[in-house]
């Protein structure tokens, strides 16, 4: 390992779709990257491996078992985001097993379907997580801003249909990665890498960082500036002080999940816009960029795989009836008599916050 071509790996197939073969400019840099990169790279993938694949199935056996009668309509939304995360974190043992090996990706006659489809995967799910929060916000927006007018649209059925629709947008936007990743010989071995040569992908790729992050932002951004707006101005009218505290407890919950989402992927972001518009403009760029890219690019993209484990955590420890039905739904399974009679009696019985009347009847309107 003691030039960049050692590390092709690390460019195209270790951070979302949207990694870049950095062959042409480096091929002739010494080394100067981060050491001990085949170990703990593959410890990291197996710790966001196994937090989030059960914390996220925790999140969908918890939301599931209400049922439909006991849903919010907030929980349509995080049993998607936690099935697109719990999706991709079955891919990262390949890249665990890539890492150890310094990027080298053999897995025998199934290298290019593997290459090709986790790649995929991570994209589709980078894709749907920004969507799904998106959806997020602007469902906040309606419920605290426009309450009365959107009573029509915040129904289950048309956050379904949103959530139908975000899945096959974020399938066709993946499209390019399944196209472009492909398995490469090098000296070193096999290589899942993406073909950079492609002016027109190089393109596709950083409009893509517009579209698929920062005009989401930017839309998360005013919607969250509104309801502050809005709350200051209407915090001493509140008709019902108890609904109204529910209410700015839910909106910091999943404010809370979109700052650690952000947080999570902007330094990938930046990373790979200024990459790619290097190579889009065939910067002659020196050793020392040239490294500092690559490793900020290994770093941003352990810090961007980690955002699929937090939000788990963020329901947990954030959200009161969660935990609670979390609690109930562990008791139940233990054989405890008293919490299983509890959950059974809850999932039918329960007011969430927002609305008029229990679940027994036919709620008129529901809040969260």
């Amino acid at each position: 390992m003691d030039d960049y071509t050692d590390y092709p790996f690390y460019y195209n197939s270790n951070h979302s779709e949207n990694g870049t073969d950095f062959e042409v400019f480096i091929s002739e840099c010494p080394s100067s990257g981060l050491h001990g990169t085949n170990i703990f790279l593959p410890l990291v993938y197996c710790i966001i491996f196994f937090t989030g694949f059960l914390g996220n199935l925790f999140v969908i056996s918890v939301v599931a078992s209400k049922g439909t009668r006991g849903a919010r309509l907030v929980d349509t939304f995080i049993v998607n985001l936690a099935l697109a995360d719990l999706v991709f974190v079955l891919t990262l043992p390949l890249w665990a097993v890539s890492a150890s090996q310094n990027g080298n990706w053999n897995f025998g006659p199934l290298s290019q379907v593997l290459c090709k489809l986790s790649s995929y995967i991570i994209a589709v799910n980078r894709f749907s997580n920004i969507f799904f929060l998106t959806c997020m916000s602007v469902d906040r927006y309606l419920a605290v801003v426009k309450l009365m007018d959107s009573r029509y649209l915040r129904t289950s059925r048309c956050i379904c249909v949103t959530c139908v629709g975000v899945w096959l947008v974020s399938l066709i936007l993946g499209i390019p990665s399944l196209v472009y990743r492909t398995v490469k010989t090098s000296e070193d071995g096999l290589r899942c890498v993406e073909d950079s040569t492609s002016y027109v992908f190089l393109g596709l790729s950083l409009i893509m960082v517009l579209v698929t992050f920062v005009f989401p932002v930017l839309i998360i951004v005013l919607c969250y500036g509104t309801i502050v707006v809005h709350l200051k101005k209407h915090c001493v009218a509140a008709a019902n002080p108890r609904t109204d505290a529910r209410r700015r407890h839910s909106l910091k919950m999943v404010l809370l999940i979109i700052a650690a989402f952000v947080v999570s992927w902007l330094p990938f972001n930046i990373f790979k816009a200024i990459i790619i518009s290097s190579q889009l403009s065939d910067a002659n760029l020196s050793c020392d960029t040239l490294s500092w890219h690559r490793n900020g690019l290994i770093i941003s993209c352990c810090l961007a795989f980690l955002n699929s484990c937090v939000n788990p955590a963020i329901y947990f420890f954030l959200d009161h009836h969660f935990r609670r039905r979390a609690e109930m739904l562990l008791g139940a399974c233990v054989g405890n008599q008293k919490s299983l009679q509890s959950y059974i009696s809850s999932a039918s019985s329960f007011t969430y916050p927002g609305t008029t009347e229990s679940f027994g009847g036919r709620s008129q309107l529901q809040f969260e």
